[in-house]
């Protein structure tokens, strides 16, 4: 029995310190719970901010991209004034011929052009050159007598006509 008295004694005391023990374990999990809290809240706060910073970044990205907009078709505009001049500074090549989106594409185009009415006015003076009429009437030249019967030569020679 004394062994039985001694765990019940033992078991006891360890029934009267378990609620020390239960305290201690519930004010650390409250201390626990509270930080978490604090934690909690400061990231809401963070999330907030991040919420409030995205919100102004998509506005700034909206207006960026009507400002691009307007800013593209300004540039349309100008590319395409800069093509009505550089046809009407260069009469000679066809308009069909300076294309582009850009200064660079249509200077592009216009030196191909230019080439091409080149190439084009090259071979059309080759070709006139070679079927060249002197201007006025032809140079006189002495009748070709070869061709002539004997008959006709001496009608010829004395002036008759035939």
């Amino acid at each position: 029995m004394a062994d039985e008295e001694k765990e019940l004694t033992d078991e006891l005391e360890a029934l009267r310190e378990e609620p020390g023990k239960l305290k201690q374990e519930k004010e650390a999990l409250n201390r626990e719970l509270e930080a978490r809290e604090t934690t909690i809240s400061e990231l809401q706060e963070t999330l907030t901010a991040r919420d409030t910073e995205i919100a102004g970044l998509k506005q700034t990205i909206a207006e960026s991209e009507g400002k691009l907009s307007e800013i593209n078709a300004l540039l349309s505009q100008a590319v395409a004034s800069y093509r009505e001049l550089v046809v009407t500074a260069h009469p000679e090549i066809p308009p069909e011929l300076i294309t582009g989106d850009s200064v660079a594409a249509v200077d592009e185009s216009l030196r191909s052009a230019q080439v091409l009415v080149d190439k084009v006015r090259q071979g059309i003076e080759a070709e006139t050159a070679k079927t060249r009429v002197p201007a006025g009437s032809p140079p006189r030249t002495p009748l070709d007598l070869s061709v002539l019967s004997p008959r006709e030569k001496i009608q010829y020679a004395i002036g008759g006509k035939r």
